[in-house]
């Protein structure tokens, strides 16, 4: 069976619309951003299957969520494509383990009614770490739901009843079960969150004998809608709550992954966020960079990792940039890379403007960043703001102050800021 993964044909004018928009004349110079053939760019753009690895990436330069615009190359004999494929990566894609988190994860998701957080920027690898859980889980004949909350439509947002039926639904079609709103929700006498809670209860649980694990991402999507996340949130809560009274509910295991503290008040008994494992997602190590270097097939020595981490600070995503350039330009060294890097010019061209443009259209933010910028040491800021900086990956947090997260962003925006 293919591993391979291609644009749905509805999509396919969306991301084309989207390589001009995001700063590229011609297909070849995305091509040359990323460090990859024109074939497969070509290909993607086309609809036609590409290494999951690459899907990925080229996704992030086109600023598109990859789960809501791919499709499947698969064989239609086999039911359990879909979450094969969601949980089990590409054959020749690296993935770095940060222990003990892995082994935590899954320990933690084999637990009766279990609820684990996972916090952490942008980029740093939440797509990967539900990648491998998963599968594991897969192996143990758990059913895996991986939803991500940006396939929601912003109107999805301007209601909880409109929210709910759209959550149903999604965890429904992706377990391949029928919608059954109409048996299960009911308008005139009960309310939505009691409706979401029998769909679940009589429909969804009730029909699977396996352990359900329910993989919420980006769930910061729902932050700005205070009325939704509110109900939501607590509604999650609750049910982790039932598990211990209830066996039905049992069967359900929650990840809620998410990039920023939630900012909306919750009651503290309320909140999935102050019960459950929490998970938060740190940057490689030094050593960790040397054995996927290793890996990779680089004969690597410190100086080179340093040269990296120094430049990058053990970024997943840009650490990975790298070795994939390096690999698709096998007569470029490692110093050339890094020389025009903090630049347009360089290696993370596109990944920099985008930032650019996104910090821009809040005026606080470039505020903000010129703030951190042009310090030396930890300052504070707004917390709204190192929220939204935070998840965005361009600063660390460290208690109540920040500081800019590697030298790469220090010289880009420091350029652009004090230019």
């Amino acid at each position: 069976m293919s591993r391979s993964v291609k644009v749905r044909k509805d999509c396919i004018q969306k991301v084309k619309s989207a390589v001009k928009r995001y700063g590229y004349a011609r297909q070849k110079d995305l091509a040359d951003d990323l460090g990859c053939s024109l074939a497969t760019v070509s290909n993607f753009l086309n609809g036609k299957p590409v290494d999951f690895s690459y899907f990925e990436e080229i996704c992030h330069k086109l600023g598109q969520d990859w789960q809501a615009i791919a499709a499947l190359d698969y064989d239609d004999s086999n039911s359990q494509t879909q979450e094969a494929f969601l949980v089990e990566p590409e054959p020749d894609f690296i993935y770095v383990e940060r222990p003990p988190i892995e082994s935590l994860c899954y320990e933690t998701l084999l637990q009766p009614g279990a609820l684990l957080r996972i916090k952490a920027p942008g980029l740093m690898g939440k797509t990967s770490l539900m990648a491998k859980v998963l599968q594991q889980l897969t192996k143990q004949g758990y059913l895996t739901v991986p939803l991500n909350l940006h396939y929601a439509d912003i109107e999805d947002f301007s209601s909880l009843n409109k929210f709910l039926k759209w959550f149903c639904i999604s965890v429904g079609q992706t377990l391949e079960m029928p919608n059954k709103l109409a048996d299960y929700w009911d308008e005139k006498f009960s309310t939505s969150k009691v409706d979401c809670k029998i769909y679940f209860e009589k429909y969804l649980l009730a029909k699977v004998e396996s352990p359900l694990v329910l993989w919420l991402d980006e769930v910061d999507r729902v932050f700005p809608h205070p009325k939704v996340a509110t109900e939501f949130l607590g509604l999650l809560r609750a049910w982790h709550e039932e598990a211990k009274i209830r066996p039905i509910w049992q069967r359900l295991r929650l990840v809620v992954a998410h990039s920023t503290e939630a900012y909306i008040p919750l009651k503290i008994n309320e909140s999935p966020f102050n019960v459950g494992e929490p998970i938060e997602l740190p940057k490689f190590t030094a050593e960790q960079v040397h054995n996927l270097a290793q890996q990779q097939g680089f004969s690597w020595n410190l100086t080179e990792v340093n040269l990296l981490m120094d430049m990058v600070g053990g970024h997943p995503y840009l650490v990975q940039q790298i070795f994939s350039h390096l690999k698709n330009n096998q007569s470029i060294s490692l110093e050339q890379i890094l020389q025009p890097a903090c630049t347009e010019a360089g290696i993370y061209g596109s990944h920099l403007r985008r930032y650019w443009w996104e910090i821009q259209q809040h005026p606080e933010l470039v505020t903000a960043l010129k703030t951190i910028v042009a310090a030396n040491t930890s300052v504070r800021i707004e917390p709204m703001q190192a929220y939204k900086l935070y998840s965005m990956g361009l600063i660390n947090l460290s208690k109540n102050e920040v500081k800019i997260s590697c030298k790469l962003y220090q010289e880009y925006f420091g350029d652009r800021l004090f230019d």
